[in-house]
């Protein structure tokens, strides 16, 4: 592809980047329309559609891994998280003014991301061995789910202590209402089946031509593979979820809002970084992915504090978050 006129080779990466997101959000579409008619609690519908959502970051990112270019896959996955934070919570609480939601529900779901955080942490800087890092963070995630799936009915039955059992309650009760009512749809479903897989090839591709054709401009134009992750492939492949983050803040659901962005951090850093990490020897981290591991890890908690002051996230923690993917930015352009 490197022998490609640079003009051939940028309507590649638009016309692939086209394909994928589209293909992404269609994906999501479907997903959410046929597990809701098949009943499934809002709450697991919300983690699956953020799944669908978050396909172009995870295939990107492992179709980059599959090349040997493992920077550019860790820069994916790092810069979506970070960029998600900015764009998703940072940018709705600057335009509305305000995003809150009860602490119970934010232990939940902030609790689940950092142990995700720390696990996808401990494999890149070689501290756990991914075995044991994908053993940390089933033993939360199977849990997790469960409880999404069961519901407060399943809460009763499990022997927690009355405060823990109690905060749990509120906490489910939250994230019921942040995924909405049902929306039952009259429409065929027989074929939805083999659309999600037409829609899965179709990401698949979209993300192959991407990531050929951003590594062939970046070799051209001599521009490092992990700035290529950070500032190009993870900021495009983030627009579905940038998108739904905004549109949930300015409806007011600042719930729903919150566990969207974590919910999609997570499965990134699973699906990008733990999970490959059982089939791959080594990432080969540098150090300027150091330093955007602990950028992520600086504004996650920045996001998490000030979520949990009593208000909610106002327009100061709103800032602070949008000039801090800002400054996050400005180091990619110094120490490339």
């Amino acid at each position: 592809m490197s022998a490609l006129p640079p003009a051939v080779t940028g309507l590649l990466f638009l016309v692939s980047a086209a394909v994928t997101l589209l293909a992404a959000r269609t994906f999501a579409r479907r997903l959410d329309r046929q597990a809701t008619r098949v009943g499934m609690p809002e709450a697991l519908v919300g983690v699956l559609t953020a799944l669908a959502a978050d396909s172009p970051e995870i295939s990107s990112a492992l179709v980059a891994l599959a090349n040997g270019a493992h920077g550019v896959s860790v820069g994916v996955v790092v810069g979506s998280n970070v960029f998600n934070l900015a764009a998703m919570i940072g940018l709705s609480a600057l335009l509305v003014g305000t995003v809150r939601l009860p602490r119970p529900a934010l232990m939940l779901e902030g609790g689940i991301a950092v142990v995700a955080l720390l696990a996808g942490a401990a494999v890149l800087l070689g501290w756990l061995p991914p075995v044991a890092a994908a053993c940390v963070v089933l033993a939360f995630l199977v849990p997790y789910l469960s409880l999404l799936i069961g519901g407060r009915e399943l809460l009763r039955r499990l022997p927690f202590p009355a405060g823990l059992s109690r905060r749990l309650g509120q906490a489910l009760e939250e994230r019921e209402r942040a995924g909405g009512r049902a929306r039952p749809s009259r429409e065929p479903a027989w074929h939805d089946p083999l659309l999600f897989v037409a829609d899965t090839v179709l990401t698949v591709l979209g993300s192959i031509g991407m990531v050929q054709a951003a590594l062939a401009l970046g070799h051209r134009w001599h521009v490092g593979g992990p700035v290529i992750g950070v500032l190009v492939l993870a900021p495009l492949t983030s627009v579905p979820n940038a998108v739904t983050g905004v549109r949930l803040g300015l409806s007011g659901r600042g719930p729903a809002l919150v566990s969207e962005t974590f919910n999609s951090n997570t499965i990134n850093l699973v699906a990008g970084i733990v999970l490959p990490a059982l089939f791959v020897s080594s990432f080969g981290l540098s150090t300027a992915g150091r330093l955007d591991l602990l950028w992520l890890g600086g504004m996650t908690g920045l996001a998490l504090l000030f979520l949990s002051r009593s208000g909610g996230m106002g327009r100061v923690g709103a800032i602070a978050l949008v000039v801090a993917y800002g400054a996050f930015v400005s180091l990619q352009l110094v120490v490339s």
